[in-house]
């Protein structure tokens, strides 16, 4: 299949020839599974996360050795209506301390060992606001779909994104509005800390947003386009590759699921290579989860996105792998199985 796209209708045609995961291997991992030196189901769900693992990576006894986390930083236009109680250049500001090793998601990488990578998407360059219209031309999606793409590094054997973008969880609000319906109070929720009436004034905007650009709604890369950012675009990117190089996916928080929904309304399955990291303290992501079928491997009350829930979860992935790869048979140990 494709291993790169120059326009739109081409990233399209990748989205409707994804590959499926090895059902031999997925088999012969839970064939494996039932000979292990534990009562069967013991370990609960991380021998369904060890099969589903080895699924996609085609090997019934595989490893984690090369998880990568990336994150992706752009600013929204949107902040001119008063959505974030931060300003634009926080943005920036991060970006240099995720370059610097500061942030809390570089500890979570180097704890979980996992390759951090951090992409800044013209951030002098802010995406439209989308109460005004859409927030990016095709040409910039496409632009930043393929930043996202390139991003993957192709021996990674597990991938995390994350993003960065001050004003963000109103786009992805607007994002799930669109392909979700409902409210906008539904999906609206605190980001980097808003409350009381700057909150309702936020789901007022995200409202707004949403009837600008009522065309997009039945198309998921047109909501990607005119409701999302170029970090949101990014990530979607990164998601298809990571699906094209058989890489499994670990979701961060609401704004990394807003991106992966847009994926899925354009091609249902999209994320049969993804598993939720966690669940946020982000109103709207419990929601969210549920509408893509995801349950979550960890609930620890985060709201900080940047990657930093689903690099977490490595951990529990790897810990998951290496008991299902690592223990002994009951013939190798010696152990009875009756």
């Amino acid at each position: 299949m494709r291993q790169e796209f120059s326009d739109l209708a081409e990233f399209s045609d990748i989205l409707q020839g994804l590959p499926a995961p090895d059902e031999g291997a997925r088999q012969a991992a839970h064939a494996r599974d039932a000979q292990l030196t534990k009562p069967p189901g013991s370990l609960g769900r991380l021998e369904e996360l060890a099969a589903w693992y080895c699924a996609w990576r085609g090997d019934p006894r595989a490893s984690i050795t090369a998880p990568q986390t990336i994150v992706f930083a752009g600013n929204h236009g949107v902040t001119v209506q008063g959505v974030s109680a931060f300003p634009p250049e926080v943005t920036a500001q991060m970006v240099a301390n995720f370059k610097a090793g500061g942030a809390a998601v570089n500890q979570l990488a180097e704890t979980v060992g996992a390759r951090m990578d951090v992409h800044a998407l013209r951030l002098d360059q802010p995406v439209n606001d989308i109460t005004q219209g859409p927030a990016m031309t095709e040409v910039e999606l496409v632009e930043a779909l393929q930043i996202g793409w390139q991003a993957v590094d192709k021996k990674a054997d597990l991938l995390v994104v994350g993003e960065m973008g001050i004003g963000n969880t109103t786009s992805a609000a607007a994002i799930a509005l669109a392909v979700f319906g409902g409210t906008a109070q539904e999906w609206t929720g605190r980001g980097t800390g808003v409350d009381g009436d700057a909150l309702a004034h936020k789901a007022e905007v995200v409202t707004r947003a949403v009837e600008a650009n009522k065309a997009c709604k039945n198309n998921g890369l047109e909501t990607l386009r005119c409701l999302g950012g170029r970090e949101l675009a990014a990530m979607a990117g990164a998601m298809v590759r990571a699906r094209v190089l058989r890489i499994p996916l670990i979701l961060d928080g609401f704004i990394c699921g807003a991106a992966a929904a847009c994926l899925d309304a354009a091609q249902p399955g999209a994320l049969d290579h993804a598993v939720a990291g966690h669940v946020s303290a982000e109103v709207a992501h419990p929601k969210l989860l549920e509408r893509l079928g995801k349950e979550p491997i960890l609930s620890l009350g985060m709201r900080l996105g940047e990657g930093s829930g689903g690099t977490l979860a490595v951990g529990i992935l790897k810990a998951a792998l290496a008991c299902h790869s690592g223990m002994a048979s009951f013939a190798e140990a010696g152990v009875s199985d009756r």
